[in-house]
């Protein structure tokens, strides 16, 4: 079961804009991930449902969060049909993120309360996700569609609340440019854990660019 409602994960967004997207075979190296994430002020983390046996890493990931980062909402990405996300949500996912809108996907998610985010590369793709109960779209691949997209779609459907992924950087000026299009959040990828800070763990680095993505979007939001 989900250790945060629909609600709860809704304001952990609204409140900590930047969701980290994550994958690695290795239990241990994920946790560690989670835990750097957490230390520099993320609230949500999308782990990726790629690679053999990643519901067991999801599982262990989900269990240490519990403990060791209490206000951390751990989801899963990546995902295309309802039984991967059935299969998840009973491993405690708090939400769903999928490259593609899949109406039976919103359907099980819906019915356990849990926040499904589709990925949505149109207006109309983003409208029919919001008729099957979509609260927040992502936008993807973002590098791809880009701000212009953002900022066209939030004109006529103001209410929208976009996710922007693919394309995402830890830098001030990236932050701003979707922040400034209309962005309701944003999800990071590679960008964020580069190899080499993996390979080495060194998880400060993870913690401190969190910390800098944060305060490049607040000060983006009191401007």
């Amino acid at each position: 079961m989900a250790r945060f409602d629909k609600l709860e994960v809704m304001n952990k967004m609204a409140s900590a804009p930047m969701v980290p997207v994550f994958y690695h075979k290795n239990a241990e190296t994920a946790k560690a991930v989670v835990k750097a994430c957490y230390e520099g002020g993320v609230r949500l983390f999308e782990f990726t449902n790629r690679g053999d046996f990643a519901h067991e890493v999801f599982e262990e990931v989900v269990k240490f969060a519990a403990v060791e980062c209490p206000e951390m909402a751990v989801g899963v990405g990546s995902v295309v049909e309802p039984a991967a996300a059935a299969l998840y949500m009973q491993l405690g996912a708090c939400f769903v993120v999928g490259p593609l809108f899949n109406a039976e996907v919103a359907k099980i998610c819906n019915r356990r309360g849990i926040p499904y985010i589709p990925g949505c590369g149109s207006v109309s793709e983003v409208g029919w996700a919001q008729e099957a109960g979509c609260e927040v779209c992502k936008l993807f691949p973002g590098d791809v569609l880009g701000t212009k997209l953002v900022k066209g779609l939030m004109a006529p459907m103001p209410w929208s609340r976009i996710m922007v992924t693919g394309g995402v950087e830890p830098t001030e000026e990236n932050l701003k440019s979707w922040f400034g299009a209309g962005a309701f959040c944003v999800g990071m990828g590679s960008k964020l854990f580069p190899k080499e800070v993996i390979a080495a763990a060194d998880w400060e680095v993870v913690s401190q660019k969190c910390r800098d993505c944060f305060s490049w979007i607040s000060n983006r939001k009191d401007s």
